[in-house]
C-alpha cells in the first residue's frame, strides 16, 4: 500500500517533534512573493499545527519576525541581494543587523543569516565582489553585539559547478574560483555550512530521454555507481549534495557541512516542463521526507544526516517565470493542500476522553486540537500513522 503524501508528512513532522532526541528535523521554506497569502498568524498556527519547527524567510519581515516571536519555531532570515553593495561597509553592516535583526532576538528563534540568494551565479555579475565582504562584516556585527551562535553563509545553485558528474568529479567554475576560495575559507574559519540549491526536477526536465525518473523521484532504482570512488547513488539529490562537497575538497577544505536550502517538484508547469504534475510532486515529496525521517546521510557522509530545507510551504502567484515557478508550494494560499490525494486531519475533541480521526478531501485545511489535549492527541495520531504505514 502505497502512503498518501501528506499522511507521511503528518506522520513525519510529529515523530519529529515528538522525539526528544530528534531536534533537527527537516525545513521549508516560507516564500511570499505572492498577493494573496495568509497573515503570519495563520502561518504560525499552520507550522505550529504541523509541529514544524525550522523554516526559511527571503528577507527580514518584521510582522513575520514578530508573529513568531516566543514560539519554538528556528528561523532563517535572508539579506536582499539589491542591498549587498551596502554591506561592504562595516558600519552599514552594523547598522542593518541591529536594525533588522537585534530587535527581534532572542524570543524570535533566529539561527542563521542567508546573505543573498544564489550570488555566485546571479545575472548581475556585479554582486559578487560584494558577497564575501557583506559575510565578513555581517558575521562580525553579529560577535560584535554578542550573538557569535547564528552562523551566515549564502544559498548557491548548482550551476557554481563546472563539473557534477560522476559525483567525485565535482568541481567549482573556474571563473567564480577565487571568489569561491575566500568564501570557504570563511566557512571553514567559522564552522558554518555550504548552502545548495538543488533541484533533480531541472536536471529530468532538460533531458528526460536520458534521466531515468524513478532516480530523480527517489523511487526504487537500479541508480549509479561512481567509477572513482565505488559509491552507489540511488538518487539524483545525494549525487548533487556529494558533488559539491567534492568540489569543496578540490578547493582544499575539509569539514564543511553541505546543507540543502531549497528542493521541491513543481505540481503544475507549462507544455514543455515535463515531470510537472501532482503525482511526481507527490513522490518526490514523499520519498524525501521518509530519508529525512530516516535521518539519512549521503554515499559520502552516511553518518551525518542530510539536513534539508524543502521549497516551498506555498504556490506563489507573483513569482515570475514559467508556471512551474507558481506552483511549487504544498499548500494553496488558503491553507488547503496542494495534491489531490488523502489528507488526515485531527477534528476537536467533543470531550477530554474523546478523540475523533477523519479522512478529508485536499480542500480540507488543518485544524487544532485543543492545547490541553495536543500531546495525547499527537501520539495517537502517531499510532494510527504507523498502522496505516505498516498494513
Amino acid at each position: 500500500m502505497k502512503t498518501p503524501f501528506i499522511l507521511t508528512t503528518l506522520f513525519v513532522f510529529l515523530a519529529c517533534s515528538l522525539s526528544p532526541d530528534v531536534g533537527y528535523c527537516f525545513g521549508i521554506n516560507y516564500g511570499q512573493v505572492a498577493n494573496n497569502l495568509p497573515q503570519p498568524e495563520k502561518v504560525l498556527v499552520l507550522l505550529s499545527t504541523l509541529n514544524l519547527t525550522k523554516t526559511r524567510i527571503y528577507d527580514t519581515n518584521p510582522q513575520i519576525l514578530t508573529t513568531f516571536s516566543k514560539s519554538n519555531i528556528e528561523i532563517i532570515v535572508t539579506v536582499e541581494n539589491e542591498i549587498l553593495n551596502q554591506l561592504d561597509d562595516p558600519q552599514q553592516a552594523l547598522q542593518w543587523v541591529n536594525s533588522r535583526v537585534i530587535p527581534f532576538l532572542p524570543n524570535t528563534k533566529i539561527t542563521g543569516i542567508q546573505v543573498g540568494n544564489e550570488v555566485f551565479t546571479d545575472d548581475d555579475t556585479t554582486l559578487l565582489q560584494h558577497l564575501v565582504p557583506a559575510v565578513i562584516n555581517i558575521y562580525n556585527a553579529l560577535a560584535q553585539l554578542g550573538y557569535s551562535n547564528i552562523w551566515v553563509s549564502t544559498p548557491s545553485s548548482l550551476a557554481v559547478l563546472e563539473n557534477s558528474y560522476p559525483p567525485s568529479a565535482g568541481s567549482f567554475k573556474g571563473e567564480i574560483s577565487s571568489m569561491m576560495y575566500q568564501f570557504l575559507n570563511f566557512l571553514s574559519t567559522t564552522k558554518a555550512p555550504f548552502w545548495i540549491n538543488a533541484y533533480p526536477y531541472f536536471a529530468y526536465k532538460d533531458d528526460p530521454n536520458s534521466i531515468p525518473l524513478d532516480y530523480v523521484l527517489f523511487n526504487p532504482n537500479a541508480g549509479m555507481v561512481d567509477p572513482n570512488t565505488n559509491l552507489h547513488y540511488d538518487n539524483m539529490l545525494y549525487a548533487m549534495a556529494d558533488a559539491v562537497s567534492f568540489s569543496i575538497a578540490r578547493m582544499g577544505f575539509k569539514g564543511i557541512e553541505v546543507r540543502v536550502s531549497e528542493t521541491g517538484w513543481p505540481s503544475r508547469g507549462d507544455a514543455n516542463e515535463v515531470g510537472a504534475s501532482p503525482v511526481n510532486a507527490a513522490t518526490y515529496n514523499r520519498n524525501l521526507l521518509k530519508r529525512q525521517m530516516a535521518n539519512q546521510g549521503t554515499p559520502l557522509n552516511p553518518r551525518m544526516r542530510l539536513e534539508v530545507y524543502l521549497f516551498a510551504l506555498f504556490n506563489e502567484d507573483l513569482k515570475p517565470g514559467p508556471t512551474s515557478e507558481r506552483n511549487y508550494g504544498l499548500f494553496r494560499p488558503d491553507e488547503s493542500v496542494t495534491y489531490n490525494v488523502g489528507f488526515s486531519t485531527l477534528a476537536t475533541p467533543k470531550t477530554s476522553a474523546s478523540t475523533s480521526f477523519s479522512l478529508a478531501s485536499s480542500a480540507t485545511k488543518i485544524k487544532v486540537a485543543p492545547k490541553g489535549h495536543k500531546n495525547l492527541v499527537n501520539w495517537m495520531f502517531v499510532y494510527v500513522l504507523i498502522s496505516i504505514l505498516y498494513t
